[in-house]
């Protein structure tokens, strides 16, 4: 754990870091400060890295899998311990990290008797394995297993669809979102005239990016979104010559009081 002291500067705003650890392989977290900070602006700060850090950051996950013994997602296959679900259930636990654009494949292909695990995924050299322990499945009979697998790189969730089997190959709930909760909070200092403020910005990954690496991504597309406001000519729209819209009839304050 890292811990610095906070500096309540008040010349130069400054991101910090002031605590960070690893729990696991799969779960990073930081604590960053922000300060100074005038009143009303750590509010205005926190909420939009936070949306930003929830769904604006992509990451990478498994979408498909698909194998010619899988007869039905919920079908049990002999010398196999888990059924075709369980298995689904434990590839979309599977943590990648990539700089894939698109979609990829990989395959797993394991004879038994064994345990398959994420390090059994052969994938290409552009898609990395967080955790290589995650369990898959559990082979009881000296049988060959088979499974064609598609990576792909977006943003946000994607829930599969009842009935997506097709020919063989099975959606996977896809998560992409490498931040799993992000948290702000506000500390206020001063006087009432001088009212300055410090913002805490909480973060927790998944270990495909370090809580650092997705507070510097959430910057950038929050910088990417606004950049075309700097540029955007003004639009003027003369309402009185617009025959198709309504005329608002004129209402004044005293008049709804009146009413």
């Amino acid at each position: 754990m890292l811990r610095e002291e906070v500096a309540l500067s008040t010349r130069t705003l400054q991101w910090k870091c002031v605590e960070s650890r690893t729990d696991s392989k799969r779960l990073y977290y930081s604590r960053f400060v922000l300060s100074p900070l005038m009143k009303g602006q750590a509010d205005t700060i926190g909420i939009a890295m936070r949306r930003a850090l929830l769904g604006e950051i992509e990451g990478t996950c498994i979408t498909h899998a698909k194998s010619e013994k899988i007869s039905h997602e919920y079908s049990t296959l002999v010398g196999i311990e888990e059924s075709v679900h369980e298995i689904l259930m434990n590839l979309k636990e599977i943590v990648l990290r990539s700089n894939l654009y698109g979609t990829c494949g990989a395959t797993i292909c394991v004879k038994g008797p064994g345990n398959i695990t994420a390090k059994d995924i052969i994938a290409p050299p552009s898609v990395e394995i967080v955790d290589t322990t995650q369990h898959i499945a559990s082979l009881t009979k000296p049988i060959d297993l088979c499974i064609g697998l598609q990576i792909e790189r977006n943003r946000g969730y994607r829930m599969k669809t009842p009935n997506n089997a097709q020919n063989g190959s099975y959606l996977i709930d896809a998560v992409f979102m490498p931040v799993r909760n992000a948290n702000h909070s506000i500390h206020s200092y001063g006087n009432d005239n001088e009212k300055q403020e410090i913002l805490f910005l909480e973060i927790w990954t998944n270990g495909s990016l370090t809580p650092k690496e997705a507070l510097h991504e959430a910057s950038r597309n929050l910088i990417d979104l606004f950049i075309p406001l700097l540029h955007a000519e003004e639009h003027e729209e003369n309402f009185g010559e617009n025959k198709d819209r309504g005329i608002l009839p004129f209402f004044t304050f005293h008049d709804g009081l009146a009413k």
